[in-house]
């Protein structure tokens, strides 16, 4: 499996993408390019690659001779095992990745690498939503959203913990539909008054109809499935998808980014489904006013339906809270919003010593009061 890496058009140094001003930074000479330029230059590299490649191979009358690899083996074992070996480029080391990952860092030189093949073709996504907060600002939100909550355990907040927040780009399948939808129903308007002593009601009876057309505009569906956590990411939307721009892989540089596994027509059915239910209950909505909505009959049609592949940003916290049975916390952002969502685990220590606290101060009330009584 081969990587590379976006470098710098100056030194060779790698790039990073920066979510604060949106442009490719080099960490060794310090200048920053634009998308274009860095696309212009890669463009340039390739053809000049090609054409260098075209030169000998004209020049050149050998035949290759395939020798067995002693990487081979480990090689088919890993992909046995749904992993997968590939070389770093900068500094030649094997590393070892999920099949679904398509963007990290090498281990030992710690570039950012980019795996090819597993983004291109029919995995090149059709659109990318680049991240907009950095990873300090990102710390942040994230601790001010923590302090928020109480009974917190304290080695929560230390710097080691922090610093795992990792920035990734999550696959999802992004779904524009148009559907056409009719209802009918019996509806019933009942009104009571009184006149002195008599009550007075009346009842009339409808035909009620509805029909038109609905858009839907970009349902988000996961489209990993090791996404264990959905529930917790659904938790962190929306995602300003307007804003996405068309796929390039440099704004992957610096981040991890996951490839899809779930392709679209597994879960065609369950959208359509989804869709259906959700244009009921709008027709139903729409027919407001009637005391009863009886016999309801609904007519629901998918017209026209567009799919995305997307990558989104978020950034993720690990915490494992080892004095409470050794459980494992995920915490998700939004890159571009800043939404947090997961579950925080609580400090039994710390849950005591306020019990305690509310205990004593409830007795010394009470003990004053009965001594003034």
């Amino acid at each position: 499996m081969d990587s590379f890496t976006h470098k710098c058009p100056n030194c060779g140094g790698p790039l990073l993408f920066d979510p604060k001003d949106q442009k490719f930074h080099c960490e060794y000479c310090l200048n920053i390019y634009t998308e274009e330029e860095v696309t212009a230059y890669e463009r340039a590299q390739r053809e000049a690659k090609l054409e260098e490649n075209t030169n000998n191979s004209a020049n050149d009358t050998t035949q290759p001779i395939e020798t067995p690899d002693s990487s081979d083996s480990q090689t088919q074992q890993a992909e046995s095992e749904n992993m997968e070996l590939f070389i770093c480029n900068s500094c030649g080391a094997e590393i070892v990745t999920d099949a679904t990952t398509a963007a990290t860092y090498c281990y030992y030189c710690h570039n950012p690498v980019v795996l090819s093949g597993r983004l291109s073709g029919k995995f090149l996504p059709d659109k990318v939503l680049p991240f907009s907060i950095e990873k300090e600002e990102a710390v942040e939100q994230f601790l001010a959203w923590t302090k928020k909550k109480w009974f917190i355990p304290k080695d929560f907040f230390n710097k080691q913990q922090i610093e795992k927040l990792t920035g990734v780009y999550f696959p999802y399948w992004s779904v524009d539909s148009e559907i056409s939808g009719e209802m009918d129903a019996a509806g019933t308007a009942i009104r009571i008054w009184r006149v002195g002593d008599i009550e007075f009601t009346e009842t009339k009876q409808f035909a009620v109809g509805r029909k038109g057309k609905l858009n839907f505009r970009e349902l988000l569906k996961n489209a990993l499935s090791k996404n264990t956590q959905q529930k917790m990411m659904e938790g962190v939307q929306p995602f300003p998808i307007n804003q996405a721009v068309d796929f390039k892989s440099q704004y992957l540089a610096g981040f991890q980014a996951e490839k899809r596994d779930i392709e679209y027509e597994a879960i065609k059915d369950q959208v359509n489904k989804e869709l259906k239910g959700y244009s009921e209950s709008l027709l139903k909505d729409s027919a407001a006013g009637y005391t009863t909505l009886s016999n309801v009959r609904t007519s629901i049609s998918v017209d026209r339906q567009k799919s995305n592949y997307v990558l989104l940003p978020m950034w993720l916290v690990t915490y494992r809270n080892q004095s409470g049975g050794d459980q494992v916390y995920y915490y998700a952002m939004n890159g571009r919003t800043g939404k947090v969502n997961g579950v925080l685990p609580i400090s039994g220590k710390r849950l005591g010593l306020f019990s305690l606290g509310m205990f004593a101060v409830l007795l010394i009330l009470f003990l004053i009061g009965g001594y003034m009584i």
